[in-house]
């Protein structure tokens, strides 16, 4: 691009890729190997030029069907590898070429078989059930009839000795009607023997028996506790009606002689046969595992080559096509880096199709914003991420995310601040980079896939928090003297009160960081809230500066002048007039060790502007300069509110003076002359609206200047809760139980201490500071000068396609 020039060299991640928008005439006898080639290459992003037609109006909707139906089979697999209990295999196997075709006819082979066997399981288990059942009742009847011949051969030889007695409530009721009854009037009783389920065996009128372990119901599958039952009944009639009932209670009934040799060889005959069906059924499950397993193994082959079909026929669905010519017309968008390999594809998918004609490769000229690319990887990936989740980059608009890598875990480690916790963290995230080829291969949870996704971020936190620890000088919050001795003594032995009155500088400064000698003395918080407080109106004002800087670089990069002069300047001036000012008297103060009040300072500078400063002066010509800046702030607001929108209705009406008629163009379709935005004079322009937008945009910043400086001041609320909460749990647990003098003690102080440790302040902390430092670069960083109004270059890629693209 000219813009960029020699002067303005585009950057891997400060600028998006430069992209084209190219058309692709394919013969239809290589379109095919074409798309696939290019979906190998992952960089060309095919525009739908089929949008108004239907799935099934399109050219490959017949292959798109067929890949549906694989697809679908796959699915079918899958449920039943997991019902198997089988995982499937990660491995890639080597030397596994497969035709399209092939795996289609084997997978129909495969559905079919394991369909039969399923369905011959599903017989054979249900026959398995109704033969346990059946010798269940044979086992249980065949006791009750038993039994009750006993008692009645017995009963039959009392009344034998007696010549009168009164048949028995508990006789049986066979016995009961032959002895009572004269031989000729003897009324045969039927019976009916079954099992029903136990909960619904109480509406029987009498139960004999139960089953004392559950046993499968042959109609469900389900295992469930049933009872064995006997009815007898007199009459076809009430046989008949029993039998209803036996239905309507889902009881199932079966056959039983009451000849006892009869039941001992029904038992045996149903015992050879459950064997028989116990041994055909494990030979059937047995041989589906095994079928099954061979299946696991090549699975995700399969799965992925039916995924890359189905995909290369969606895109093909995407190109319009020329029966005249014989050609499939594609439109779509590529970096300009990539012409060279994507040309090197067409030609490659020519040759190898033995094609008489190439495909042509051409660029066409659009208005249309191309898509957002940034080349990254697996170290910036998550860095680029952090910002996409809030917006993708107009089109090669200034990416945050080049700074993001480094100013994100540094803003993150002031608040974290703690190099014994920094080490814990860089830890735990270097397992996952250091087996991050084995993690990668395998299916993680969520939040573990997102920490592993994140394990570069997490290390660059690690990174920084290790070194802003110690410059707290804080190790699980308890100080040390790493670099050298302190250089304050006590005057005398009466000063270990922890004051610091009685401390005096016996050696040159600390030569890093906070000097051990703080801690623990009275004045440390108010020391280090002094310290961390002014330290983060720094890091904020010197942020906010860099967004306003980049907002400047995009308006130069576009040739944007008016953003420049009546947008950049003046923020610049009023964010420094007032904040910058702030940051200029801290650093004053801090070189010359002066006693000033910096609030009554910048209150005074505005409600007293003229009044002397007396005690509060830091240097001289500071009123001077008080009331410039302060001159200079107000005069930015109306230069940032006014020129621009007044400009802009000029070159409005310059531009389209004496365009009051339509230019007559040389276009024969008049819907073609609708669509040009020049082709009528006019354009749309509505000063109200960009005055109000300017409006808005002016007291945005200006307000936005106060708030986001203060947003700044969490840098210091939660650097200070950190130190607090590791100090409180050293102190009052781990120093606590140190001083019992107990080993049970202490071994249970030490665990309150990790858990403590690691619950809170590892993950609750961890996970407070990431998101505040989110926060600082969504909002106060990157509204300064970040549009985040594009959208992604998305390639056809194989190597994007995921488990749940179907």
């Amino acid at each position: 691009m000219r813009r960029n020039g020699d002067r303005w060299p585009t950057m891997d991640l400060l600028r998006s890729e430069p992209m084209q928008l190219a058309q692709l005439i394919i013969p239809i006898e290589s379109a095919y190997r074409t798309i696939s080639y290019l979906g190998d290459l992952g960089l060309f992003q095919f525009k739908d030029l089929n949008a108004d037609k239907s799935p099934f109006q399109r050219t490959y909707a017949a292959q798109m069907k067929r890949c549906g139906e694989m697809a679908r089979k796959l699915r079918f697999l899958r449920e039943q590898m997991i019902k198997a209990g089988l995982l499937t295999s990660t491995r890639p196997l080597a030397g596994t070429d497969v035709n399209l075709e092939n795996l289609e006819v084997k997978l129909g082979e495969l559905e079919a078989d394991i369909i039969e066997m399923n369905a011959n399981n599903e017989q054979l288990q249900r026959t398995y059930a109704e033969l346990s059942e059946y010798k269940l009742v044979l086992q249980k009847a065949g006791e009750f009839f038993h039994s009750t011949k006993s008692i009645a051969a017995v009963q039959q030889r009392e009344l034998e000795v007696q010549s009168l007695g009164e048949g028995s409530i508990d006789s049986p009721l066979l016995l009961e009607q032959e002895m009572v009854m004269d031989p000729s009037k003897q009324v045969k009783l039927g019976f009916v023997s079954g099992l029903v389920r136990r909960d619904k065996s109480a509406a029987f009128e009498r139960i004999l028996f139960f089953v004392e372990e559950p046993i499968r119901d042959p109609v469900s599958g389900e295992k469930v506790e049933k009872n064995v039952f006997v009815i007898f009944y007199s009459g076809e009639r009430a046989k008949n009606k029993i039998v209803k009932i036996c239905e309507a209670f889902a009881a199932n009934r079966y056959p039983f002689a009451d000849d006892t040799g009869k039941q001992f060889q029904m038992i045996t005959e149903v015992s050879g046969r459950l064997s028989e069906l116990k041994t055909t059924i494990d030979m059937g499950l047995l041989h589906q595992a095994s079928l099954l397993q061979d299946i696991a193994h090549q699975f995700e082959h399969w799965s992925f080559l039916v995924k890359k079909e189905k995909s290369t026929y969606h895109t093909l669905n995407m190109l319009s096509i020329d029966v005249t010519k014989k050609c499939l017309v594609a439109e779509g968008w590529c970096p300009v880096s990539a012409t060279t390999q994507i040309q090197n594809m067409l030609q490659r998918a020519t040759l190898d199709c033995n094609s008489q004609v190439g495909a042509i490769f051409r660029v066409l000229h659009t208005e249309e914003s191309p898509p957002t690319y940034f080349c990254t990887n697996k170290f910036t990936t998550a860095f680029q991420e952090i910002v996409d989740a809030y917006g993708v980059a107009k089109y090669q608009e200034a990416n945050p995310g080049v700074y993001t890598i480094v100013t994100f875990p540094f803003l993150f480690a002031v608040m974290f601040g703690d190099w014994g916790h920094g080490i814990c963290l860089l830890m735990a995230t270097l397992y996952f980079i250091f087996r991050e080829k084995k993690l990668s291969n395998q299916k993680l949870g969520d939040i573990t896939g997102m920490i592993f996704g994140g394990r570069y971020v997490i290390m660059m936190m690690a990174l920084f928090s290790i070194y802003t620890g110690l410059i707290y000088n804080e190790f699980f919050s308890v100080p040390f003297d790493i670099f050298g001795p302190s250089a304050y003594a006590c005057r005398d032995l009466s000063c270990r009160d922890a004051s610091t009155q009685g401390l005096i500088k016996v050696r040159a400064t600390y030569p890093f960081g906070v000097d051990p000698v703080w801690h623990g003395t009275r004045s440390e918080l108010p020391f280090l809230n002094s310290l961390k407080m002014k330290m983060s109106i720094l890091l904020g004002v010197a942020q906010m500066n860099l967004g306003i800087v980049l907002s400047y670089f995009n308006a130069r990069f576009f040739a944007n002048d008016l953003n420049i002069r009546y947008q950049f300047v003046p923020q610049m001036i009023f964010l420094n007039s007032l904040f910058g000012y702030l940051s200029l008297l801290i650093i004053v103060k801090w070189c010359t060790g002066s006693q000033a009040d910096l609030y009554h300072v910048m209150i005074y500078m505005f409600l007293s502007p003229m009044e002397d400063l007396g005690e509060n002066q830091l240097f001289v010509g500071q009123k001077f300069l008080q009331v410039m800046l302060l001159l200079l702030a107000l005069a930015a607001v109306p230069w940032m509110l006014f020129p621009k929108p007044f400009i802009l209705k000029k070159q409005h009406e310059e531009r389209h003076k004496g365009q009051q008629y339509a230019i007559l163009h040389s276009i024969d379709d008049p819907l073609e002359m609708d669509l040009r935005p020049d082709s009528h004079g006019h354009e749309e322009f509505e000063f109200s609206e960009v005055f109000v937008h300017q409006l808005i945009h002016t007291i945005e910043f200006v307000l936005g200047a106060v708030s986001n400086t203060a947003s700044y001041l969490r840098l210091w609320a939660l650097s200070l809760a950190h130190s607090e909460l590791s100090s409180v749990f050293y102190d009052k647990v781990l120093l606590l139980a140190w001083g019992f003098n107990n080993t049970l003690v202490l071994i249970i102080g030490i665990i309150v201490f990790i858990s403590a440790t690691v619950g809170v302040l590892l993950v609750m902390e961890t996970l407070s500071a990431f998101l505040h430092a989110l926060r600082l670069h969504w909002v106060e960083f990157q509204n300064k000068f970040y549009e985040g109004d594009g959208y992604k270059f998305q390639p056809f890629s194989f190597t994007l396609l995921s488990e749940e693209d179907e």
